[in-house]
């Protein structure tokens, strides 16, 4: 059976975070391909802009600006600026994100917190502060970003996993209010399995851990997919109003053995850390 055509987005104000690379840079092209306005925002304001570049040509209006997601008040600024520039917003995708490889005996607290802060309170002060103008629009739509490893968890991603896993359960729980409510928002849950983009690549470590050649081994072993092909994936999955959207055969699949047989899922834990060379070491917490 035919797909139906990807139009439910023209003409529709589309926020992104973490526009400058990757996945956000890949939903950014394709949604301006299929008609949307771009609102564009990202940690790093030279690849925003060149994102912004990229997706010029298409007559669509592109605000493209630096925003930090873990300062609270500049994304309630931002939200109010963004509705008062477009009148109205319509998609909220909540991209940007950070990782970190360490051990919890080994990791410190303001680590941690830093994953925490991008990942998830990035995340829940983007769709707060957007959720009123969404609710407003009609026809709102909030795709939060987790992961992989918000399905299941391995060693040396504590807090990359706990932020992630967080960023379900908050994007989950905002789905039943919405329907609850009866509110038109709708709003789904992404979790990309393994994909070529910078976020591997520009991850901090624990001390004792080289992050640069753990992002080596991954992108050789473990990253699988475009960015392309994720934000097609996501699109589409947006475009059909799904809840849940898994990218990649691996995240289908371990989503699957994580549910019917969790202890599974966590051997597959041990075995992924082997394949990346992270093993247990000893050591303290800083």
């Amino acid at each position: 059976m035919a797909r139906k055509p990807l139009d439910s987005f023209k003409d529709k104000v589309v926020v992104i975070t973490g526009a400058g690379s990757g996945i956000g840079r890949a939903l950014a092209v394709r949604l301006t391909e299929l008609g949307a306005h771009l609102a564009l925002s990202d940690i790093d304001e030279k690849s925003v802009e060149e994102t912004a570049t990229i997706c010029a040509g298409h007559g669509r209006d592109i605000w493209a600006t630096r925003l930090d997601v873990t300062e609270r008040e500049a994304v309630i600024a931002y939200a109010h600026d963004i509705r008062a520039y477009f009148g109205t917003v319509h998609q909220v995708y909540n991209n940007a994100g950070i990782a970190y490889y360490g051990e919890v005996e080994r990791q410190s607290y303001k680590e941690v917190e830093r994953v925490l802060d991008v990942n998830f309170w990035g995340t829940v002060y983007m769709t707060t502060s957007f959720l009123p103008y969404l609710i407003a629009s009609r026809d709102g739509h909030v795709v939060n970003v987790s992961s992989l490893f918000g399905l299941i968890t391995y060693p040396g991603q504590s807090a990359y996993s706990a932020s992630k896993f967080a960023v379900r359960g908050f994007t989950e729980a905002l789905r039943q209010e919405m329907l609850l409510a009866r509110y038109p928002v709708r709003v789904t849950a992404v979790h990309p399995g393994g994909i070529k983009t910078a976020v591997a690549r520009n991850a901090g470590a624990a001390a004792g851990l080289d992050a640069a050649s753990i992002a080596r081994a991954f992108d050789k072993r473990l990253a699988l997919h475009s960015p392309e092909m994720a934000a097609d994936t996501i699109v589409r999955g947006v475009h059909e109003q799904r809840a849940r959207v898994l990218i990649g055969a691996e995240a289908k699949a371990l989503d699957l053995l994580g549910r019917i047989a969790p202890a599974g899922s966590q051997r597959f834990g041990a075995v992924m850390s082997r394949l990346l060379r992270i093993a247990p070491r000893p050591g303290a917490r800083p």
